[in-house]
């Protein structure tokens, strides 16, 4: 049976789009990087109006991304996080799965390519609703901002 915290349908991830409000973006690049999926995506996130805590895994000269200061530890973010946005490679996952569960956000989005059936199962037996492999602006674009359906 599957996990129902694995989220795949659009119905789903419409949902959970609709639900959030504020999402942390675990490897977010700053500006210099504009034109990595990093930085635009989180980018377009803030630009349709959610609001965006960056939390960089390098750049530390870095103290503020889309005119947010930047937060080092994903456990020390103040407040609820409606969604983790993660921007790291699929191996690196697993390193991050104790602070994640730490904080405890409300949903886990690993961007498109990046998948980890072991740590989204983990966070998903807590509770934890997961989304792989997909995204997170294209979604966002096509169930949210289109108002369409993209899965069957």
């Amino acid at each position: 049976m599957t996990n129902p915290n694995i989220l795949t349908t659009d119905d789903q991830i419409r949902e959970l789009l609709a639900e959030t409000r504020r999402i942390a973006v675990l490897g977010i690049k700053p500006e210099s990087h504009s034109t990595q999926p990093a930085f635009y995506v989180p980018k377009y996130m803030s630009d349709a109006g959610y609001e965006i805590v960056p939390v960089p895994v390098y750049y530390p000269e870095v103290t503020e991304i889309l005119g947010r200061p930047v937060c080092r530890d994903l456990t020390k973010v103040e407040g609820d996080i409606d969604l983790l946005n993660v921007f790291r490679k699929s191996s690196d996952l697993s390193k991050h799965t104790f602070d994640i569960l730490a904080k405890k956000p409300k949903a886990v989005w690993f961007q498109l390519g990046i998948s980890n059936d072991e740590v989204a199962e983990r966070l998903a037996d807590s509770g934890i609703k997961v989304v792989q492999d997909l995204c997170l602006m294209v979604e966002h674009r096509a169930l949210i901002a289109g108002g369409g359906q993209r899965r069957v």
